[in-house]
């Protein structure tokens, strides 16, 4: 991964369109407006969001990295289906292999670099939830600063190893470190997960820098199931089929 500090590629018109566009295209999927197998077609959606189709298909491409969407053979996206037990395991696949990374960091040592652009990441996202509450180009934005510091963590292992598993189990569905957050982003209850959050990562960071690595281990394990909650508490609302993104996971008997 590069060293390059984020806020250029925040600044660059290119790269905002595609974010925005991979957010609403998200919460269409979650929302049941491109549904469960659906053959996604780009102009339709170029028309529907109103920007060009280079975005649209970066998004595109995102969305199948998170395993939201599947390429079709005849070219082109479909939205997928899973299970539950799908979503809970790959969520805690992501956990275990996050803390492995964090403690493998402290353990090791890492390069004083990656803590210096991680803790920048922190700071930006502290700005942004500094506000009551986030309008789209912010949420945009922490969406950005929150990959990037995950993208960090994996870095600071020093494992080509663990950063290929990593990248093979955020390609699973809703296992992606915003999946959940962006559906429900502008309710009181996600800001306060937010918050939450970010202080685990304020945690992590310092655990690493402490060569503390069975508490680094503890604290992303203990990051993930935020996301378990969330997907817990969703399954156990009444109106189910109104949550948003629920509706593509078939539950189990």
């Amino acid at each position: 991964m590069s060293s390059e500090p984020s806020s250029p590629a925040n600044d660059n018109p290119a790269h905002s369109q595609a974010v925005r566009a991979q957010l609403r295209l998200r919460e269409m999927i979650l929302a049941a407006e491109l549904p469960a197998g659906a053959r996604i077609a780009e102009l339709t959606l170029v028309d529907k969001l109103g920007v060009s189709r280079t975005p649209i298909r970066t998004a595109l491409m995102k969305l199948e990295q998170e395993g939201l969407l599947e390429s079709l053979t005849n070219g082109g996206y479909a939205v997928r289906t899973f299970t539950e037990r799908d979503v809970s395991d790959a969520i805690e696949l992501r956990g275990t292999l996050e803390g492995l990374a964090a403690r493998l960091a402290a353990e090791r040592g890492c390069a004083p670099v990656l803590l210096v652009e991680a803790r920048e990441c922190l700071s930006k996202i502290d700005q942004l939830l500094a506000t009551g509450s986030l309008n789209e180009d912010a949420f945009s934005a922490y969406v950005t600063h929150n990959e990037e510091f995950h993208a960090l963590l994996g870095e600071m292992a020093g494992s080509d190893v663990l950063r290929r598993e990593w990248e093979r189990v955020i390609g699973l569905p809703f296992a992606s470190p915003s999946g959940f957050v962006v559906s429900q982003a502008h309710s009181p209850q996600a800001r306060d997960m937010l918050i939450v959050a970010q202080d685990q990562h304020r945690q992590v960071l310092q655990a690493i820098e402490r060569r503390e690595g069975a508490r680094a281990e503890a604290i992303m394990r203990e990051h993930s199931r935020l996301a378990q909650r969330n997907l817990s508490e969703a399954l156990r609302n009444t109106d189910f089929n109104q949550m948003p993104g629920v509706r593509l996971i078939r539950r189990r008997g």
